[in-house]
């Protein structure tokens, strides 16, 4: 009896730890993430709740960013939000500073412009503003706007 709570407790330590090693690893991917989501719902200046559900739809479903509660998402992307609403040019230098983070990471990088243009299609109209924003995106890291349709 011992002996099985004993291999139960190190399956959930286990597990925890995983956990929290993906969360540490990934954290700068999830910033970038929420932050280029950020950038391209303020395009327009109106934050759509389709932009923020579709965000975290791929977040649910990602399997390196699953790990990260809804609370953590949320309080990231309120955070770069104030920045916008405090300022429009401080938020958006903001966000592409966090954004920056992955210019060495060239998967995780498309895949990060892959989700700002998924965020800015997803109220049916990836217009001529948030494709703009997507191409600054590209720009920061490095990455041809042809790439993703953005010309």
């Amino acid at each position: 009896m011992a002996l099985e709570w004993l291999k139960q407790r190190y399956s959930e330590v286990s597990a925890n730890l995983k956990s929290e090693v993906t969360k540490l690893r990934n954290k700068s991917f999830l910033e970038a993430v929420v932050a280029g989501c950020a950038l391209v719902a303020n395009a327009d200046g109106v934050v759509r709740p389709e932009e923020k559900q579709k965000m975290m739809g791929f977040l649910r479903n990602s399997e390196v960013l699953s790990v990260f509660s809804t609370e953590e998402v949320i309080t990231i992307f309120d955070k770069y939000a104030k920045q916008f609403e405090f300022d429009h040019q401080i938020g958006q230098a903001s966000a592409l500073q966090a954004v920056a983070k992955l210019k060495d990471k060239e998967a995780e990088a498309r895949l990060m412009v892959r989700v700002c243009c998924a965020i800015g299609a997803a109220d049916g109209n990836f217009d001529d503003d948030e494709k703009g924003v997507v191409r600054k995106i590209c720009a920061e890291l490095n990455l041809n706007p042809k790439d993703f349709d953005l010309v």
